[in-house]
Parts: C-alpha cells; structure tokens; sequence
C-alpha cells in the first residue's frame, strides 16, 4: 500500500507541474537543454528516485508505474520526457552493477544516468581499475546527469576486443556544447569528453551481462521483479513518452481550436466541419490504440521480471516492434492534426509545432527506427532468429 501511495504521490506533483513544463517548452529549445526549473519540480516530485532501489531509499517502481509517469511529463514537454526515458534506464542498468557501484550511484536516493551507448570510448588496465579516454555524441540529458554510462573497448594482448560499460561521474568528463538541432533540442544530447579518467574495476561490466541482467556481486542477483532486460525496458519509455507526447500535443490542438475557422471558406468554426471531426476521431484513437497495445508488452515484461527470468530473445523482438508500432501511430496521430492547424502553426510561439518536430526527430534514432523493429518482430513472427544481439 505505502508504495502504491508514493508512486500516486509522485504522479499528482507531476500533473501539478505539468503546465509549468509546458510553458518552458520554448526555453529548452531555446537553451538547447532541460531548463532547471524542470529539474527542481520532477526533483520535488520523486521523479529520480523512480527507478533507485528501495533499498538505497528509492523508490523501486515496475516499468510499467514508471511509463505512467514518462508519459505525463511528456505531455508537458516532449524533450524532458526524452531525458527522463534516458536516465531513468540509466538508473535501471546502474541496478545491475556490483554493490559498491550501487552504493556510489544511489547514495543519496535520487539519481539521474546519462548513457552513451555508442562504443566510442577505450579502456587500458591500470592499478586497481582503468583508464578511459574517448568521446561520446547525443549523450541525452548529461547537462543534468550526475553519472554517466559509457560503452568503451578493451583491447586485449590477443589482438582481440570487447566491449564493456563504465560508470563514471559527470563531474569527471567534459561537455561539448554542440547540441544544434531541429528536434529535440532541447534534450541537451551534446558530447561528454573522457581524458585519462579512472574508472575502478567495480564500476565496469560487460555489455553482454548488463544487457542479460546476468552480472554478480550484486544483493540483487536473485531477486525478482525487476529485471526487463535493458533494451525492452527503454523501449517501453520510448514509446510511453512519444503517446504522451502526442496526447499533449492533441489537447494543444483542442485548446487552439475554439473561436478558429477556415481561412478563404465560409466556415467560422473549424470544429463544425465533418473532415475535421474526422481527423479529431482518428488521432484519438490512434492514441488509444497505442496505449491498448502498451498494456501487452508491460504486462508481459512484468510477469517475466516476477517470474525471476527475462523474457526471451524472440519475446524481446516483440516488444521492440510492438513499443516502436505504438510510437507510429503516436506521431501520425500528430502528423495529422498538423495538417488541420493552419499556417499559423509554424510560428515558434505556437507550441504544437514543437511537439510535432519532436516526435519526427526521435523517431529517426537508430533504436526506434519502425522498418528495422518491425523487420526483427517480423522475422520471429516467420521463425526465424532475430538477426542482432540488441535485444
């Protein structure tokens, strides 16, 4: 019961700040970054302690509590709602860490993990850990990061080399300020720079472990409910923050359409006119529709997590075309209601359009690409193998 209280405690400040959210749209675009003031409320609102065990004095919540909240936030500001879905599961792989990490990371119960998870970065042996030197591109949120997890190479004496990930302090990396985009840019995705940093042996795992949930030295190697497999967890916020995003950027249209009619027609009123009406109907159900198919992966996930095992490689494609489908429909939901607002829609000051832009941009990223997660659904729906180890 208490944690079912806090998670509605958590849900309520952030409706209660969602305007404000909402009004600072332009300022993180504008500033290339979440402005702090977003940070403070979801700080006030337990936002960061979501995903931080309840054992550091988080909050340990189920995938499916924190797409709930993914969702919300998105509703007020898209490019926040992206940062959240990024440090959330950064918190999530930091749970897989040996203990001392995670004593290190959730200290003070509430934590935000940027990830790098491009390859970008190399390690080399030194006493008592290693060191990391390399760069990281759209390394989403890492103005507002206290760590960040970063996938580096280790070459080994054979001429082999493989891949791990470091956990490592922002305050210990550099930023670039290069984030100049025209979606999403108030992510603050810019590039964090590593130069001869220490990393300790217990702050590095390998990526294959990390992505299996299989790393020791853990109080939590054996436990349940909590383990969704890394890849199938951040899809499942991807695609709960593009439906709240889509579901803030219907009622952007809602609230701009009283009082509007159709330019150089003798409509006076937008809302009486039958292709309006229809267009209103379909974007509404593409979103319910989209939140339907959501309830399948999360409960899915959900059982297996308590069930102790991750769900397996064939389910996880699902769950990659299953969460990408419902971001389509997300977007075209958008995308149609773009159509039906008028030229004035393009003005800055009219928040739609940011809205609009957003949901285009992250839906072109390598990992939500819907032709590429549809190909692996589609293949282990044909029986046959995934084809990639993103999974």
């Amino acid at each position: 019961m208490a944690e079912q209280e806090e998670f509605q405690a958590v849900v309520d400040a952030v409706q209660k700040a969602m305007g404000r959210l909402r009004e600072n749209g332009r300022a993180a675009e504008e500033g290339r970054r979440v402005p702090d003031e977003n940070i403070t409320l979801l700080e006030q609102a337990g936002a960061f302690r979501m995903a931080v065990p309840r054992r550091f004095g988080g909050l340990g919540l189920g995938v499916a509590e924190q797409a709930e909240v993914v969702r919300d936030i998105s509703r007020g500001c898209p490019s926040t709602g992206w940062d959240m879905t990024v440090w959330l599961t950064g918190a999530q792989m930091a749970a897989l860490y040996p203990d001392q990490a995670q004593e290190e990371v959730f200290a003070g119960g509430s934590t935000r993990v940027s990830i790098g998870f491009a390859p970008t970065g190399v390690i080399v042996p030194t006493e008592g850990g290693y060191l990391l030197n390399g760069s990281w591109s759209y390394n989403s949120g890492c103005h507002s990061a206290d760590w960040d997890c970063l996938a580096v190479m280790l070459e080994r004496p054979d001429g082999t080399s493989e891949e791990f990930l470091a956990l490592v302090p922002l305050s210990e990396l550099s930023i670039t300020d290069d984030w100049d985009v025209s979606a999403g840019s108030g992510t603050g995705s810019a590039t964090t720079t590593a130069k001869d940093v220490f990393v300790p042996a217990h702050r590095l795992v390998g990526y294959e472990e990390l992505m299996l949930g299989t790393t020791g030295n853990r109080w939590n190697s054996e436990e349940s409910g909590r383990n969704y497999g890394v890849v199938s967890f951040i899809m499942s916020l991807y695609a709960a923050m593009a439906i709240g995003a889509a579901r803030g950027a219907y009622e952007l249209f809602l609230d701009r359409l009283p009082g509007r009619g159709i330019t150089y027609t003798s409509w006076e009123d937008q809302a009486q006119h039958p292709l309006t009406q229809v267009q209103v109907a379909t974007a509404a159900n593409k979103l319910d529709a989209a939140e339907a198919l959501s309830e399948t992966w999360l409960r899915l996930l959900q059982e297996r997590a308590d069930a102790g095992v991750q769900p397996t490689d064939a389910e996880k494609a699902v769950v990659r075309g299953q969460t990408s489908f419902a971001a389509q429909l997300a977007k075209e939901a958008v995308e149609l209601l773009y159509t039906a607002s008028g030229a004035s829609v393009i003005k800055r000051s009219v928040p739609f359009q940011r809205y609009h832009r957003d949901l285009l941009g992250f839906s072109l990223h390598a990992l939500t690409q819907i032709n590429v997660n549809h190909e692996l659904q589609g293949r282990v729906l044909l029986g046959l193998s995934p084809d990639t180890t993103i999974l």
